[in-house]
């Protein structure tokens, strides 16, 4: 029993140091290795090879089947040069396999040694999380010896014996313990060096261990189908063709198998060797046979897993990705373009009021109301996305950029329910009450709404661009649209001197609206601040000022 356990533990050590190492390399790397992914990627060889690289770097095909299957899914990349990137990924993983079971004991403890100085004394910097790498990696390569001692013992109990003994080389049954493995233990790697050590103790023959390995492929293809559940249609069809792909290779090795299996056995190698070998050739042979192939690949997968139209009318974040928390630069991108879809959401909500105003509508309707739901499924999607994000790893910058996109996240919210209210409000003047603005009134609100969407476009841009000049030009529109809200309020009340009976029954929504959209303009003008600092917001040129009147 304890043998079994230290088994299983040190398969889960080499989980967790799988894991440590994909973390560390995406925070420090992971801008450059979707740049990679993403990029020139029409081109089917650099599409194989760049999945042999990111694979490489990472330690997992999973891995990048999440970062290919995430950019399919946001339409940044298309789906056949996707699936020649993961034909890259599984020549890539079975490289690693390769090295990692060279004699490296005595890398593992110095670089276990080393990345724990880096890690706890300079965390939050790059080589703090290169330092994290060195402790992945040397966890590994412990895990991997840690596998092989503790398999040792197993083989030589009589009931595992006779559990294997049932294998009998018939290569389905044996691919589905390979595949059964390879899910247990979350990783292909790990089932293909417990297979090469029972190899290596005579428990298993030769087609066994092909078997074996063959089903390890297919379960990480069956993983990795499985983790893509959540998203949509087109980043499921990358994880379906990948897991095609190592079914068909299933299909092509099994008229070979006993030559080839003669073939390796007459070989002078260690079973060890002949099946981590195999491995590596299998997978090799496998993706350079099937590259060709990628474009009627795709066209199989969109078929079985069509788009299908979203039905509940519901907005749907397109860019949280959940693949690129380990990223913060990334995930924060990735935030910051949601944000920016809710501002467009507030934009048209603000068009809807123009309408309104102008008599092109005369109610709140079903779209006003869905546009502001959109707004809050979007911002509870940010704020759980940015939740996931722990402020203690973040850099200085990225802790500030994550304060920025919450508060316009924030602000933006307020904004979608200050308009919804500010619409009831004239729906109850027109349609409950019979009444209307003056003629002059609307034209003032009017004016005063123009500028509104003028500076929402405005600070979105600026908070996208972080420009300073800009900054500044959205702090002169704000005083620019707090001088003109003064002005409409004393003509107002001049109105009411003169006693206009359109302008004495609106006096109170009127007033109401003027206050509403001072507080929406405060609210759209936030990002300047952020942008410019403390320092810079107290105080504009003097000649920035000549254009402010404060005249009734």
């Amino acid at each position: 029993m304890l043998t079994l356990l230290n088994l299983l533990s040190a398969v889960a050590l080499l989980i967790w140091g799988t894991h440590i190492v994909r973390t560390g390399i995406l925070r420090v790397y992971g801008s450059n290795l979707r740049h990679l992914i993403g990029q020139n990627m029409a081109k089917r060889p650099l599409a194989f090879i760049a999945g042999i690289l990111v694979t490489a770097m990472v330690q997992s095909s999973n891995a990048t089947a999440m970062l290919v299957t995430s950019f399919v899914g946001q339409g940044l990349m298309a789906l056949t040069p996707a699936l020649a990137t993961m034909l890259g990924a599984d020549v890539g993983t079975a490289l690693m396999a390769r090295v990692l079971t060279f004699d490296l004991s005595w890398l593992s403890p110095l670089l276990i040694f080393l990345g724990v100085i880096f890690f706890l004394s300079r965390k939050q910097t790059r080589a703090g999380q290169l330092g994290r790498v060195g402790i992945g990696l040397g966890l590994i390569i412990l895990a991997l010896q840690l596998i092989v001692e503790a398999a040792a013992p197993i083989t030589h109990a009589q009931g595992v014996k006779v559990l294997f003994a049932s294998l009998t080389g018939d290569i389905l049954l044996d691919a589905l313990m390979g595949a059964l493995f390879a899910m247990i233990s979350y990783s292909s790697l790990a089932a293909v060096l417990l297979t090469a050590t029972l190899a290596g103790a005579g428990v298993i023959s030769l087609p066994v261990a092909i078997g074996l390995v063959i089903g390890a492929n297919i379960g990480s293809g069956v993983l990795a189908f499985l983790s893509t559940n959540m998203q949509n249609a087109a980043g499921r069809q990358v994880a379906l063709g990948s897991l095609l792909y190592k079914l068909i290779g299933l299909l092509l090795i099994i008229p070979v198998l006993d030559p080839l299996a003669q073939w390796m056995d007459s070989l002078d190698f260690s079973p060890q060797e002949v099946v981590i070998g195999f491995h590596l050739l299998y997978n090799t042979l496998r993706c350079l046979v099937l590259l060709p192939t990628v474009g009627p690949m795709a066209k199989v997968c969109a078929w079985l897993l069509p788009e299908r139209p979203e039905t509940n009318g519901r907005a749907k974040p397109r860019h949280l990705d959940s693949t690129a928390l380990a990223t913060p630069s990334l995930a924060l991108a990735n935030a910051a373009r949601e944000t920016l879809r809710i501002g467009d959401l507030i934009d048209n909500m603000l068009e809807a009021v123009r309408d309104v105003l102008h008599g092109k509508q005369t109610a709140v309707t079903q779209e006003m109301r869905n546009l502001n739901d959109d707004v809050e499924v979007l911002y509870n999607a940010i704020k759980l996305y940015l939740a996931q994000m722990p402020r203690e790893d973040l850099s200085e910058q990225d802790s500030r950029r994550w304060a920025e996109i919450i508060e316009l996240a924030i602000n933006l919210k307020l904004a979608s329910d200050l308009i919804e209210r500010m619409l009831r409000k004239i729906q109850q003047q027109k349609t409950a009450q019979r009444r209307s603005f003056s003629e002059v009134g609307i034209e003032e609100l009017a004016g005063l709404h123009e500028q509104l969407i003028a500076n929402l476009r405005l600070g979105l841009s600026v908070f996208l661009s972080a420009d300073p000049e800009s900054a500044r030009q959205l702090l002169r529109e704000k005083r620019r649209f707090r001088a003109q809200e003064r002005r409409l309020a004393h003509a107002h009340v001049s109105r009411l001197q003169r006693k206009i009976v359109q302008s004495i029954e609106t006096s109170s929504l009127h007033l109401e609206l003027i206050a509403d959209m001072k507080r929406l303009n405060s609210l759209f003008c936030g990002s300047a601040y952020v942008v410019l600092g403390s320092s810079e917001t107290g105080a504009l040129a003097v000649d920035d000022m000549a254009d402010i009147t404060h005249s009734p």
